[in-house]
């Protein structure tokens, strides 16, 4: 099944927010066998790949289920999409994963992202979003810039 991850935020003078290339994604992931949810963060990025059980090829992700055992995947699909300012305050779909016996319920935006000030231009790194939010000041436009109102959701894609 193809899970799309969707991101709402509030963007003040700020566009383009996305995760940096080698960042670790944090998720809550509940079997689809037996519906439990793991309730710790479970994380993995699109770089490292693990080998499934059985030589069925490999995937970013794979674990066994603690309540059922059974053995479940996740693979990241290639472009992770920036969130704009265009469509502030709306869902827009950042990344899409391909999982196999799971389903991704919960997603927790942490360090660092990477955005730009909308009419500046300027570069902000290292934007840390694990309280919810970031602030700060862009010189160049002499605009406070900033992320609230995170929220998440995951959609079925075809």
């Amino acid at each position: 099944m193809k899970l799309g991850l969707y991101l709402k935020a509030d963007l003040e003078n700020i566009t383009n927010l996305k995760p940096v290339n080698e960042y670790e994604w944090h998720f809550k992931i509940q079997c689809s066998s037996c519906r439990e949810t793991d309730q710790n963060w479970i994380s993995f990025n699109p770089h490292d790949t693990v080998e499934m059980s059985g030589s069925r090829g490999e995937a970013n992700l794979v674990m066994r289920c603690k309540f059922c055992k059974r053995e479940s995947s996740a693979q990241f699909e290639p472009n992770v999409q920036a969130y704009s300012a265009e469509k502030n305050g709306k869902f827009q779909k950042i990344a899409t994963f391909d999982c196999r016996g799971l389903e991704l319920v919960d997603f927790s935006p942490r360090d660092p992202w990477v955005a730009e000030g909308t009419e500046s231009g300027t570069k902000f790194e290292d934007i840390d979003l694990t309280d919810g939010e970031w602030v700060e000041y862009d010189e160049k436009s002499g605009e406070p810039v900033g992320i609230a109102e995170i929220e998440v959701e995951f959609k079925k894609e075809k």
